[in-house]
């Protein structure tokens, strides 16, 4: 915006002291002839010098405002300053994305519990491939929702979001509590209760990313630190519940811990921006795919969400079938939940100081090497477990840096949509991964772990080599350059 033109508040004489009208000097000796030029006599002064005064304060006073309406316009336009990184409502802010990943992305960890209940109870006749869509539309629906929940957060903010999702996430488990064919399993377990979840992570991730900047993958990684912590409760809990109650008193004591959490995540999470309705426009989704980074990154983050939840669904039964019993096997998933609190908290924080695409570069790419050489040969209890925690501890780094990526690369105002569109593409990595290993492995409990595992390792370092292409063209090649 163009800054308008001030007026000069003084009025200038016709005549310059010691000029005449053809521009020739007086002489200062004649004390008389720069009396008559220049001062007026005692009526003028009174008559002109008055309203000349006046004319100077309103013009002082329409300089001001003037001064002041560009300002506030250029605010406007470059948007809310500097994110303050702190202070008591930023903080509050993580508590309640930390609750809130507590119970969505946590409940997503309890998927490989599910998938060895299903296969002995209630979905005992359907295939592995069939049982895995169930917790496969889980994942799928959480980064699905991202595109809806950023248009939805850009015009209104969180408060409506979070009420939503509390509402479809609660009662999603509640029906099932009550549910015994596979088609309602479908619907309450991978439809219903996900777009509550949906709704509940972008929601805590964006409203996050508006308070942090410099610090924002440590908030973030803490944040994120709740839904290992969820990975760790939860699928304890319903392994004692399932042993001790039916299967529905056990989702249902479940899903009241998991509404008192939300209660507090809907107290505390808030947005530092002040969101107005605007129009919606396709193309704002679109629009983020044509800058190479974007892309490359969202490649990187595809591919390795691809087979990052792979060893999430299926290292409890390759550890039965190496051996291990029922009971050891139900904690390997609390096992790489534990270990991936310190990984999404450590690594950021690191990742701050030494770049966060460096950091994510270097444990997705440790994540394959602990797939090939321990997870691949694995036939004993103590690798299945130092597996479990080293991975857990690798991949929840990848988790919590995800996005942290897209909100560095994306201007603050706009990264509800673009952080949409990242995870709508992600989503569909999250919702084929789990199927194909299944079709990869009919049997879990008696066929052979070697076409999965190559499946996931194969699939991690494509995205390994899609970090590193992002980061070159953001910052160039050289090794350990910080972006």
């Amino acid at each position: 915006m163009r800054r308008p033109e001030l007026e000069f508040p003084y009025e200038l004489p016709s005549e310059l002291p010691g000029e005449d009208s053809n521009g020739l000097s007086h002489s200062h000796g004649s004390t008389s002839t720069t009396q008559v030029d220049v001062e007026p006599d005692k009526d003028e002064r009174n008559n002109g010098l008055q309203p000349l005064q006046a004319e100077q304060i309103g013009n002082n006073n329409s300089r001001d405002a003037a001064e002041k309406t560009v300002a506030a316009t250029t605010q406007l336009a470059q948007g809310p300053g500097a994110p303050p990184d702190g202070g008591m409502k930023a903080w509050l802010t993580v508590l309640g994305g930390f609750c809130a990943m507590f119970v969505s992305f946590g409940w997503v960890n309890c998927m490989g519990i599910f998938i060895d209940y299903y296969k002995t109870h209630q979905l005992k006749d359907e295939t592995t491939s069939t049982v895995t869509w169930v917790t496969s539309l889980m994942t799928f629906m959480m980064f699905f929702g991202g595109p809806f929940v950023g248009i939805l957060f850009d015009n209104f903010g969180p408060r409506y979001i979070m009420l939503a999702g509390t509402f479809f996430h609660v009662f999603g488990l509640m029906m099932i509590s009550i549910s015994s064919e596979y088609y309602q399993f479908l619907l309450a377990q991978g439809i219903c209760s996900p777009i509550g979840t949906s709704a509940l992570f972008h929601c805590s991730i964006t409203s996050i990313s508006t308070w942090f900047g410099r610090r924002r993958a440590l908030a973030l990684g803490i944040a994120t630190s709740g839904a290992s912590l969820g990975g760790v409760i939860l699928p304890i809990m319903l392994t004692r519940l399932f042993a001790q109650l039916d299967f529905g008193w056990a989702v249902r004591i479940c899903a009241f811990l998991i509404l008192f959490c939300l209660i507090i995540a809907n107290c505390t999470l808030q947005s530092r921006l002040q969101h107005r309705r605007k129009p919606f426009h396709f193309i704002d989704f679109v629009r983020p795919l044509r800058e190479i980074p974007f892309l490359l990154t969202t490649a990187g983050t595809f591919c390795f969400f691809w087979g990052m939840f792979l060893p999430f669904s299926f290292i409890p039964s390759q550890a039965q079938k190496n051996g291990m019993s029922a009971t050891l096997a139900s904690y390997l998933i609390p096992v790489m939940n534990a270990a991936s609190t310190p990984g999404r908290i450590i690594p950021p924080y690191l990742a701050d100081l030494f770049g966060r695409f460096n950091l994510m570069i270097l444990m997705t790419f440790f994540s394959v090497i602990l797939v090939l050489a321990l997870w691949l040969p694995t036939h004993g209890n103590v690798p299945s477990i130092l597996f479990s925690a080293l991975y857990g501890f690798s991949s929840g780094t990848a988790v919590s840096l995800a996005p942290a990526l897209v909100a560095q690369i994306s201007e603050i105002r706009e990264i509800g949509v673009r952080s949409g569109t990242y995870f709508f593409i992600v989503s569909f990595a999250a919702l084929t991964g789990t199927p194909i290993a299944g079709a990869l492995l009919p049997d879990p409990l008696h066929g052979s772990y070697l076409k999965l595992n190559i499946f996931c390792a194969v699939v991690m370092f494509s995205g390994v080599v899609f970090y590193c292409l992002a980061k070159g063209s953001i910052s160039g090649w050289r090794i350990g350059k910080k972006v």
